[in-house]
């Protein structure tokens, strides 16, 4: 078996649309939308909306983790505009193009800024949906847990802490632990560029040291520390930014 794996699509549906070549399958561990673009501030829903210069302004006040300045820049911006509209008719062109990039057969879950409601209307034939829970992929059981955790971010679909757990203790035993945020391991959590922790899961954690997945595989930190570590006989992976490379992670058995 060959399975591909991408995480942070953000939009690159030009590459996502070849991902799949010569594998049996694509797995997908989410955030498929493109808010901002941190290297290219013309690019994303952001800029389509407020123009390259404010979306510069507001990728240097996060990155300073100035999030209350942040926040009433974009209180500026939206006045007077239906935000809710305006933003789901942006992600909705975003999800068409997308979706319509997945091969058969492609199993995803959600990011932390995917919009899950949304989702069933894409999702063709082919394209299996799974959150909190599993499936069997070449005779390997894989279990998703989608979304991310409660962050100053603010981003669409963060889950609370118990809930997450629950939805990782619902898959029981499995092969493959896939998941959008990584388990709790500060190698795996902090981004060298943003130069800060993102949130991981200790509920992933103790799966992994519970239950002892051949792989645990995620995304989310865009350039972490520690790509790959091991946890018992568990390899953690970080299957890669795909937005900024274009290259899928090949599991293979």
């Amino acid at each position: 078996m060959r399975v591909h794996v991408v995480s942070d699509v953000h939009g690159n549906s030009r590459d996502l649309a070849a991902a799949g070549e010569g594998a049996d399958a694509l797995v997908c561990l989410g955030d498929l939308v493109l808010f901002v673009d941190y290297a290219d501030h013309g690019r994303g829903i952001f800029a389509d909306l407020f123009g390259a210069e404010n979306t510069r302004r507001y990728v240097e006040l996060r990155t300073a983790r100035r999030f209350a300045e942040a926040r009433e820049l974009t209180a500026r911006l939206w006045d007077g505009i239906d935000r809710g509209a305006a933003l789901e008719e942006a992600v909705r062109r975003q999800y068409a193009e997308l979706f319509a990039a997945f091969p058969t057969p492609t199993y995803a879950t959600y990011g932390n800024v995917d919009v899950p409601r949304l989702w069933p209307e894409y999702a063709a034939e082919g394209t299996t949906v799974l959150d909190g829970r599993t499936a069997d992929i070449g005779g390997w059981r894989f279990g998703f847990v989608g979304g991310g955790l409660p962050s100053p971010m603010r981003t669409p679909y963060e889950v609370d802490e118990e809930a997450y757990a629950a939805k990782v203790a619902a898959l029981g035993e499995v092969d493959v632990l896939c998941s959008h945020i990584p388990p709790q391991v500060p190698e795996l959590c902090y981004d060298t560029v943003a130069r800060r922790f993102e949130r991981g899961s200790e509920a992933l954690l103790e799966a992994v040291r519970a239950v002892r997945p051949r792989y645990a595989l995620f995304g989310h930190v865009h350039q972490p520390l520690a790509r790959r570590i091991r946890i018992g006989r568990t390899e953690c992976v970080n299957v890669g930014h795909f937005a900024a490379t274009g290259r899928p992670w090949v599991l293979e058995w």
